[in-house]
């Protein structure tokens, strides 16, 4: 494939990119504005449950407690889609750099492969020609020592036959680039610096939970990790924590 398809066809695949990235961003402004708000009420709420606590009768204070823990329940929802657009804008970017990255080692693959072919073919067809060359010059030798029976040509004829035959011995060297395997060159570096998580101890990556224990030595899982495929509603607890708390 030639250079100017390689960045065609990436350029294509990142044609939508600012709009995805523009989306998630506004997304996100919209999550934080709406904590903000949220944030207010709640600040309004225990102002007043602090300010009227003593003329209040329980009903009405049961009923501001609970209007301030489903205010702080849906500020933690806000934060944990927040969290999850920002990692799907990480997985887009990252997705297209390791495409990126792919594309080149294809291309520095192809031009290797093709610089073997040509070297190859250019040997071959200077083989052929001295072969040619060699044939016809033996023809015409043959035909002259039949037409010319004198001794004095026959020296002329051995020498004309040996330097055609050392014409055809010699075969151009082939030039050689060693054995290029572009799955070898395919196997890109990952970031050693990049943190890792979940059971699996490996890089961010798809959708990811949080583990509601703030103790919690891993603290993210991936869905599949732990047998999710979607967000589950209330407090969640990974693997080790749950057992940990069976056994308190």
């Amino acid at each position: 494939m030639a250079a100017g398809m390689y960045l065609e066809h990436y350029l294509d695949s990142i044609e939508n990119l600012p709009f995805e990235l523009q989306r998630n961003f506004q997304l996100m402004r919209d999550l934080d504005q709406r904590t903000e708000d949220l944030k207010l009420e709640i600040d309004k709420l225990a102002g007043e449950y602090v300010s009227h606590a003593r003329s209040l009768s329980p009903d009405e204070k049961l009923i501001l407690v609970r209007q301030i823990q489903a205010s702080y329940s849906k500020c933690k929802e806000f934060g944990d889609d927040k969290v999850q657009l920002a990692m799907q804008t990480y997985e887009m970017v990252d997705k297209h750099i390791r495409r990126l990255d792919t594309d080149l080692a294809r291309f520095e693959a192809d031009l290797k492969d093709k610089q073997i072919e040509s070297s190859d073919c250019d040997s071959c067809s200077s083989k052929g020609k001295k072969k040619g060359r060699g044939q016809k010059e033996k023809k015409v030798a043959r035909t002259r020592s039949k037409v010319k029976n004198s001794d004095d040509d026959v020296p002329k004829n051995g020498q004309k036959k040996l330097k055609i035959s050392h014409t055809v011995d010699y075969i151009a060297p082939a030039v050689t680039f060693g054995n290029v395997h572009p799955s070898d060159v395919l196997d890109m570096p990952v970031d050693p610096n990049e943190p890792t998580y979940c059971l699996c101890h490996q890089v961010s990556y798809g959708e990811m939970i949080g583990c509601d224990n703030p103790d919690c030595s891993i603290e993210w899982f991936h869905f599949a990790c732990v047998g999710l495929t979607t967000k589950p509603r209330g407090k969640w607890y990974c693997p080790r924590c749950l057992q940990e708390r069976k056994r308190k």
